[in-house]
């Protein structure tokens, strides 16, 4: 059996509910980038020889109970998650405007997610990830923790990668995680450079790195020693570029048009999961960056970071 870990954070999602419920009304749901892509890979994973555990670090509140309920239910394994007494977990609302782009707002300093790689369990953690055949971190991941906790994921994934394991790892850089642009720019270096397949954005590789064009995304990360690339590009076309001993190959993959999108959020997240999943189960990089597609088309069109399932999955 393949085993996938997925590692960061999980908050309390409160999405403006005012249009349908009226003025104030606010609807409460959970997600975070890592979590998102647990979900969904699990979702896409279901029938398949492979099992989904999620890390993170929750306090012993109801809300942190109601999600270890709520992953359970969907099969995403928690016997990695911590609980930490009077503890609570980060919280964000978000609002959509009328093209379906979010924006976020967050309380999320004192989440006990932080202290993931640097508690007490530290050691523990990174012996029981030691055997996992993928393990999945985001800059955001790399933002929460300190830079004990970095360090003790950084020597974790080099471990892993020792082993033959994969190392996937999603830019997703949001400037308010980190001190300043040359902290980011040096520690996403550090997490692209650990990985074995870099699933990320055009946007937030051009943002961070000034890069011109998804092309020159690929190359600088083939560059760190990354053989697999995927470049998203939002409602463009997707790069794939892998850099074999037979030279670089590349792709691009159109997504599907979605003509008026309700929600973007977990788009990009629910991309990685669909495409880890393919490639999980064999398929070939543009067969997979096509299902990413397909799914994150799917998500966008419905309100909030993780759907209901569909009658298939």
């Amino acid at each position: 059996m393949k085993r996938l870990a997925f590692i960061g954070e999980c908050m309390i999602e409160l999405r403006d509910d005012s249009a349908a419920s009226g003025p104030g009304a606010m609807r409460r749901t959970f997600g975070g980038d890592s979590l998102n892509s647990a979900v969904y890979a699990t979702r896409c994973l279901k029938g398949a020889d492979a099992a989904v555990d999620y890390v993170t670090i929750l306090g012993d509140d109801p809300f942190s109970l109601e999600m270890l309920a709520a992953w359970r239910a969907e099969g995403v394994g928690t016997g990695l998650i911590t609980q930490q007494p009077g503890a609570l977990p980060g919280l964000y609302a978000i609002r959509t405007d009328s093209a379906g782009e979010r924006s976020f707002h967050y309380w999320r300093s004192q989440a006990p997610a932080r202290q993931l790689f640097s508690d007490a369990g530290a050691v523990a953690l990174q012996a029981a990830l030691a055997d996992f055949d993928l393990v999945y971190v985001s800059g955001i991941t790399l933002a929460i923790l300190s830079a004990a906790g970095r360090s003790n994921l950084f020597e974790t994934l080099a471990q892993i990668r020792l082993r033959g394991g994969t190392i996937a790892f999603d830019s997703n850089y949001r400037p308010r995680l980190w001190p300043d642009e040359s902290v980011a720019r040096r520690e996403i270096t550090r997490g692209a450079a650990a990985a074995t397949l870099i699933l990320s954005s055009f946007d937030d590789e051009h943002l961070l790195f000034g890069d011109a064009s998804p092309e020159a995304s690929a190359e600088r990360l083939h560059a760190l020693g990354v053989a697999e690339v995927v470049i998203k590009n939002g409602a463009g076309d997707c790069l794939v570029s892998l850099d074999g001993d037979m030279g670089n190959k590349q792709r691009l993959v159109t997504p599907p048009e979605v003509s008026r999108p309700v929600d973007t959020t977990a788009a990009g997240d629910s991309f990685n999961a669909a495409y880890i999943a393919a490639r999980i189960q064999g398929a070939e990089a543009g067969q997979a960056a096509r299902q990413g597609a397909d799914l994150a088309s799917e998500v966008i069109q419905h309100q909030g970071a993780i759907i209901a399932p569909s009658s298939d999955q």
